[in-house]
């Protein structure tokens, strides 16, 4: 094993659970798409479990699909329920080291994949293939690699995807566990938390091979998906407290270290700078669709909250194998990992999409917005007298 990741394997073991703690078995139930559970229960005591093993495919034999990436906060298109065969998926995403503007004037060196932060969403099915070429050229200076939270093996792809300037790698995994997850750069050491607070991370969702579901077992069909990719940034300053400009990403790494161990972000903000999901830039969608909103935050805790509106459903920790959480106010995206929540848009209107600890979205820019179309109804909500 590359000893560049021997800091992975410092993590000590966790003391045994009391034997008193009670196990709650959830009944497995082959449901399909248009099929209630036999018990009609809400509660989520009748659910699915993914498959837990998969026979090898032949590889030669299987369909080819190119996916066609689309950047935050757009999502490719992607079909919600899987033909009867699994996949071969082939991803072709390529790293740039280039410098963005976070806010006017203020500017990092993003290391990121395909030229956004966060990189770009992949869809894929439960038991598909990924076969990704991860392409570094020669025009940057650093070395990269990928590590995909959805994969199961050599540090999640890291140990086989390192490549320097001028390289390519192309890395095969099976996705065999449906949810959503996020990918970043991890080449070792201090490295690895750098490469990620510079942008230099995405998410992949795997659908079930059948649909989303309710609590019940019942189907969910989205009509619109967005991905927000929190970003922190820790930006150095000088002794004037003016924001500090570098010339190659290497050349702010001691500072930006400094930075870091503060543990004190100057920037919290969704797809890679103040503003980006605002004002023009707002996502949008009609009243009555149905909104699936992928969020993920690679390196922090997240608090989403849609004002004026729910999480009709929610995965908190991105898992489809679970039932999800019902008509939240606000949820929790753990650091280092992926949620999914959906939203039924009730009124039309300005809606906007944050993270509720209010620091940082007013503040440090963890703020986006939805535009939502449609006729306005009394019925949920009516100014009985203006002001005056």
């Amino acid at each position: 094993m590359n000893t560049r990741y021997s800091f992975f394997r410092a993590f000590t073991q966790r003391a045994l659970f009391s034997l008193a703690v009670s196990i709650v078995l959830l009944t497995a139930s082959a449901l399909a798409c248009d099929q209630q559970s036999d018990s009609g229960d809400a509660s989520g005591s009748a659910y699915w479990h993914s498959q837990k093993e998969w026979e090898p495919e032949d590889i030669d034999a299987l369909e080819v699909v190119h996916l066609d990436l689309e950047p935050p906060p757009f999502v490719h298109e992607h079909e919600q329920t899987a033909p009867e065969e699994p996949r071969l998926n082939k991803v072709r995403m390529v790293i740039s080291e280039e410098e963005i503007e976070v806010e006017p004037g203020v500017f990092v060196w993003a290391m990121t994949f395909e030229g956004s932060v966060p990189g770009p969403m992949i869809v894929v099915h439960e038991g598909d293939y990924v076969e990704l070429t991860l392409v570094n050229p020669a025009g940057n200076t650093l070395l990269h690699n990928i590590d995909f939270h959805a994969s199961v093996g050599a540090l999640g792809g890291g140990a086989l995807t390192e490549v320097s300037p001028g390289e390519e790698v192309v890395l095969r995994f099976r996705a065999v566990k449906p949810g959503v997850f996020i990918y970043h750069c991890a080449p070792g050491g201090e490295m690895v938390p750098w490469h990620v607070v510079h942008g230099m991370n995405g998410a992949i969702m795997v659908l079930p091979r059948d649909c989303i579901k309710d609590p019940g077992g019942n189907r969910i069909e989205y009509d619109r998906a967005y991905y927000v990719g929190e970003q922190d940034f820790y930006i150095p300053k000088d002794e004037d407290g003016n924001y500090k400009r570098y010339d190659r990403p290497i050349d702010g790494f001691a500072d930006d270290l400094e930075a870091m161990r503060g543990l004190i972000p100057t920037h919290i903000v969704f797809n890679g700078a103040v503003g980006a999901l605002t004002g023009d830039n707002a996502m949008t969608a009609n009243v009555g669709e149905n909104v699936l909103v992928i969020h993920s935050q690679a390196n922090r805790v997240s608090y989403p909250h849609l004002i004026g509106g729910h999480g009709d459903y929610v995965w908190e920790r991105g898992g489809f194998d679970n039932p999800p959480q019902l008509g939240l106010e606000t949820w929790e995206i753990a650091a280092g990992s992926a949620g999914a929540s959906i939203h039924t848009f009730r009124q039309p209107g300005l809606y906007a999409y944050l993270s509720h600890n209010l620091i940082e979205a007013f503040l440090l820019g963890a703020a986006a917005h939805f535009q939502v179309e449609g006729e306005w109804n009394n019925d949920l909500m009516e100014q009985i007298q203006p002001p005056g």
